[in-house]
């Protein structure tokens, strides 16, 4: 039997795939070229998830991939009606993602509490101005993403006496519906954005859900940009609607040097970054190629999403 032809949407620096040598025949393209070498590919590693390469070039002739397997958690810029359509397995990198992206939202919330954008200003204008903080005990998150992530970030916030409801696609043990996210968001201290990309999350966080929160409230978002309305929240913090956000995720990454969202009152901007740990390319090489011998061996594959909800359902397929 010959090799199977493992392709790559590549970007700096290349994953690192030795331990496949004499098990694939590795080739590589970038964004421009997918659409000519996509015929000829038995899987397709997504390697730079930052490109909408995939979804341009699948609708085109020839044969597809029997395999795509993303380096991200979302799946939204891959998704297009014909790949949702066929028969290829599409699975994601769940696993890698969680941990970090928890400590990053923790790291978030304590600074707000203990204001130290605010203290990092006064030190840079040298100003001694004491001041008294908040903390997070006693406090309320409602977590929007009952994936791994969110679970990730309700368990990390438990200890620190929050008290933590998460809400999920559908009511379920443990998890609350949408039905219910108006009535805790309006009670709650953080609102924690953790949800995949799909026609029900698009555009979720609007001005009408920003007037329900308290004026005390603050808002991050660590899931995907299109969910929040940004004028609208930047809107919100200008009013003073919420005491402030904090965002990890945008509609159109990178962030313009003149986006107005720079100069927003209390709100806190970051670069895609709550996931990226010292060491994460790697460790998304390793899940790729140990995820690749089970697929040679013919063994179930994990994280598989479900292409018609847009995401890799937690548990299992079974939820």
């Amino acid at each position: 039997m010959s090799e199977p032809t493992l392709l790559v949407l590549d970007t700096a620096p290349s994953p690192r795939l030795g331990r496949l040598t004499g098990r694939a025949r590795i080739r590589y393209t970038d964004g421009a070229g997918l659409a000519a070498r996509l015929p000829e590919a038995d899987v397709l590693l997504v390697w730079d998830f930052a490109s909408d390469a995939v979804r341009a070039a699948w609708p085109g002739e020839g044969p597809r991939p029997a395999w795509v397997h993303t380096a991200s958690a979302g799946v939204d810029r891959l998704l297009c009606p014909e790949l949702i359509a066929s028969d290829t397995v599409l699975t994601n990198a769940r696993g890698i993602f969680e941990r970090p992206v928890a400590e990053y939202v923790t790291a978030l919330m304590l600074a707000f509490a203990k204001d130290l954008p605010g203290t990092l200003d006064l030190q840079q204008r040298r100003q001694w101005r004491h001041r008294e903080s908040g903390t997070l005990a006693n406090s309320r998150a409602v977590v929007v993403g009952a994936g791994p992530i969110g679970r990730e970030i309700a368990r990390l916030l438990m200890p620190l006496g929050v008290k933590v409801a998460l809400v999920g696609r559908t009511a379920r043990r443990t998890v609350h519906g949408p039905e219910d996210l108006d009535r805790l968001a309006a009670l709650a201290d953080w609102v924690i954005c953790a949800a995949p990309l799909t026609e029900a999350t698009r555009g979720l966080f609007d001005a009408r859900f920003f007037g329900l929160m308290q004026p005390s409230a603050r808002f991050v978002n660590v899931g995907r940009g299109p969910v929040v309305v940004e004028e609208d929240l930047a809107d919100a913090l200008r009013k003073r609607w919420i005491a402030g956000a904090a965002l990890d995720v945008f509609e159109q990454e990178p962030l313009g040097p003149t986006s107005p969202l720079w100069d927003v009152p209390d709100l806190i901007v970051s670069p895609h970054m709550s996931g990226d740990t010292v060491g994460w390319r790697d460790r998304l090489g390793e899940q790729f190629v140990a995820m690749y011998e089970l697929w040679l061996a013919g063994s179930p594959l994990p994280n598989v999403v479900d292409k018609r909800r847009g995401y890799a359902p937690f548990p299992g397929p079974g939820e």
